[in-house]
C-alpha cells in the first residue's frame, strides 16, 4: 500500500463515518453512532496511515522533508488534526450527537484534498527558503489552532438549531444542553487560540531565518492576525463582558469564516509568501 491509497481509503472511511452519524441523528439509533465512531477511528488510523507513508516517500525520492507543503498535504494533515480532536472529546464526554456537526468537515477537508482538479498530490520539493526545521512546528501549532476552531465552529452551528423548548420533539431535541454546547465552545477557541498564537509566533521566528525579518504583512500573515483578534474578541467578551450563548456563537463563526479565508482565499486570490496554490 502506498500513501496515496492509504489516503484515499481515509476519504472513503470519513465519509462513511458522516454517513452513520447522520443516520443515527435521523433514526435515533445508538447502535448507528457506535458504528460510525469505530469507523471514525478506522479512517483516522488510515489517515495516520497514509500521511506517514507520504512522508517515509519524501526521503525515498530524495527531498526528504515533512508532508506539509502544499494544499493537498495541508488539508491531509488538517483533517487528521480535526478527526484526533474530536475523537478525543467523544471518549471524553460521551455525546455521540456532535459527530453529526464535526465529521462533515473532517471528511470535506480531505475530500477536497482528493477530488479537487485544482489541487495536485504529487510531492515537490521544499524551495530552499523552507528548508528548515521550523516547518513542522509552525504548520503544526497553526493547523492545531484551526482544528479547535473548526470544531467550535460545528459546536455553534449546533447552538442556532436547538429547539428553545427542551421538550420539543423534533430531530434537534437530543442535542446537548445548551449550557455544554457554550462550554465546549469556549474550551475549543481556547485550545486554537493558544495553538494559533504559538503558530504566528513560530512563524515569525521561521520568517526571520528565511527571509531576514520577523513581519512583512504578508497576506498569509496579514489574515492570521486579523483571525487571531477576532478570537482575542471573543475570549474578552466571554471573560470580561459575560457574553454567552447566541452572541458569542456568531463570532465563533465569524471567526471560522476568518479561518478559511486566512488558508482558501488568500491562497487563491492573493499573492504572497505563503500561497499553496
Amino acid at each position: 500500500m502506498n500513501s496515496s491509497l492509504a489516503l484515499s481509503s481515509a476519504t472513503f472511511i470519513y465519509g462513511l463515518a458522516t454517513v452513520f452519524y447522520f443516520g443515527f441523528f435521523a433514526f435515533k439509533k445508538q447502535v448507528l453512532a457506535k458504528v460510525g465512531f469505530i469507523v471514525l477511528v478506522a479512517g483516522f488510523l488510515s489517515n495516520t496511515a497514509g500521511f506517514i507513508m507520504r512522508w517515509i516517500e519524501t526521503y525515498q525520492i530524495g527531498y526528504g522533508h515533512a508532508p506539509l507543503s502544499n494544499m493537498y498535504e495541508s488539508l491531509v494533515f488538517f483533517s487528521w488534526t480535526i478527526a484526533i480532536l474530536y475523537i478525543f472529546l467523544e471518549l471524553k464526554y460521551k455525546e455521540r450527537i456532535f459527530g453529526v456537526f464535526v465529521t462533515p468537515l473532517i471528511f470535506l477537508a480531505i475530500a477536497y484534498a482528493s477530488l479537487a482538479p485544482n489541487i495536485s498530490s504529487q510531492i515537490s520539493p521544499l524551495i530552499p527558503a523552507l528548508k528548515s526545521n521550523w516547518l513542522i512546528a509552525h504548520v503544526v501549532t497553526c493547523f492545531l489552532g484551526y482544528a479547535g476552531f473548526a470544531v467550535a465552529f460545528g459546536f455553534s452551528i449546533m447552538y442556532f438549531i436547538k429547539p428553545k423548548d427542551p421538550d420539543a420533539n423534533t430531530l434537534f431535541a437530543k442535542l446537548p444542553s445548551s449550557e455544554l454546547i457554550d462550554e465546549l465552545t469556549y474550551q475549543m477557541i481556547v485550545f486554537g487560540f493558544l495553538f494559533l498564537t504559538v503558530g504566528i509566533i513560530t512563524g515569525a521566528v521561521w520568517a526571520n531565518s528565511a527571509w531576514g525579518k520577523y513581519w512583512s504583512w504578508d497576506p498569509k500573515e496579514t489574515w492570521s492576525l486579523i483571525t487571531w483578534f477576532i478570537y482575542a474578541i471573543f475570549m474578552h467578551l466571554r471573560l470580561m463582558r459575560g457574553w454567552h450563548g447566541k452572541k458569542l456563537a456568531w463570532v465563533s463563526i465569524i471567526g471560522f469564516m476568518a479561518v478559511l479565508f486566512t488558508y482558501f482565499g488568500v491562497n487563491y486570490l492573493l499573492s504572497g509568501l505563503h500561497s499553496y496554490a
